[in-house]
């Protein structure tokens, strides 16, 4: 059994550890080493690492480095949701600020979630699997000034987030699909953006840093492409123009600002008309997140339930949703399989 050494290195890379970044010289058996936001499982074979295992961070970014797949994510707003994304197979999640606001607040999307809320639900979703679907979290204005900004990075690494969007919004903000929204100046905008990648680089951190503007309703087109033009300058990786009001207009921001990849924001029965998969694929988006695909139907389904409770005093549950199937949903058979592996008699007899 090799003995630990005290610094976790892997063959002359820089390794990430308790904040600190190490010159990286050896291979420490079994240690996990974060070296630009990758994941490596060592084992000590002849000095080598072995069976490499990329972040979600780093696993976003090689998808749309090295593929040209249109990564399709449904909105999650809590770890039941994300249970069930996860389940059905999606490639990646996106954490909806709205609907994080909705359920861990009850309240409406107008900036009242601050970085705590953001950052404390973006935790638990990305870690039920670290080795799941990528996550990208809303990260709203950055929660305040440069320093603020790059704290919200830094937290946002830490808590294994692939990638999020910082907008151009006033800190006085509300969801990109209402009226009367109103943006910072340019150069404030480029200032989160100057932090959030300066943070990103301080970390040597793959995560992806979207730019996200909401310019269009108070300056229109041309100042968005500005802005998005001027962000992908000093580093943005991924650009997001909220809120387009035709299918023309999306296409033709694809093509304004290409090759840089975009991400579509689609919000059914919110200002941009419905553009299906398909349609964002041909256009040449490189990200499409559907924010409230799990918050709209959940509020329907929910509130017809609850009306059939008052109304006839059964919830009226389908035989097929038993208490184990919804719980296996939710990781059981892997908490029981853990248990017996490690010698317990919790789950002996069944559940």
């Amino acid at each position: 059994m090799p003995s630990k050494i005290e610094e976790p290195v892997l063959n002359g890379h820089k390794a990430f550890d308790n904040q600190k970044v190490l010159e990286a010289q050896k291979v420490l058996d079994g240690h996990k080493v974060l070296d630009g936001q990758t994941v490596l499982e060592l084992t000590a074979t002849n000095g080598h690492a072995v069976e490499p295992t990329w972040s979600g961070a780093t696993r976003l970014k090689h998808l749309l480095r090295d593929s040209n797949e249109l990564i399709v994510c449904p909105g999650v707003y809590d770890g039941l949701s994300a249970r069930i994304a996860m389940s059905v197979g999606f490639s990646a999640l996106y954490m909806t600020g709205a609907g994080t606001t909705a359920s861990r607040l009850g309240m409406a999307d107008l900036g009242i979630a601050q970085l705590h809320d953001m950052r404390e639900h973006a935790d638990m979703i990305a870690n039920l699997d670290p080795l799941g679907p990528p996550l990208i979290a809303d990260m709203d204005t950055g929660y305040g000034g440069p320093i603020m900004v790059a704290n919200a990075v830094q937290q946002y690494i830490r808590a294994g987030v692939a990638g999020f969007h910082i907008e151009d919004q006033v800190q006085a903000k509300r969801c990109g699909h209402l009226q009367g929204k109103k943006v910072v100046d340019k150069e404030t905008f480029l200032a989160r953006i100057r932090a959030a990648k300066g943070a990103k680089d301080k970390y040597r951190s793959d995560i992806v840093l979207i730019a996200r503007t909401d310019a269009l309703q108070q300056h229109g087109y041309d100042e968005c492409i500005s802005r998005l033009k001027a962000a992908r300058e000093i580093g943005a990786d991924v650009g997001l123009l909220e809120g387009y009001t035709s299918k023309e207009m999306a296409r033709q921001a694809v093509e304004d600002l290409a090759p840089w990849p975009i991400l579509l924001n689609m919000v059914e029965n919110g200002s941009t008309p419905v553009i299906n998969v398909e349609e964002a694929q041909k256009m040449g988006f490189r990200i499409m997140i559907f924010s409230f695909a799990a918050l709209a139907p959940a509020y329907t389904a929910i509130k017809a339930t609850f009306e059939r409770l008052k109304r006839d005093g059964v919830v009226g549950t389908g035989k097929d949703l038993t208490p184990v199937k919804l719980f296996e949903v939710c990781g059981l058979k892997e908490s029981m399989k853990l248990d017996l592996e490690a010698g317990g008699l919790a789950f002996a007899e069944g559940v």
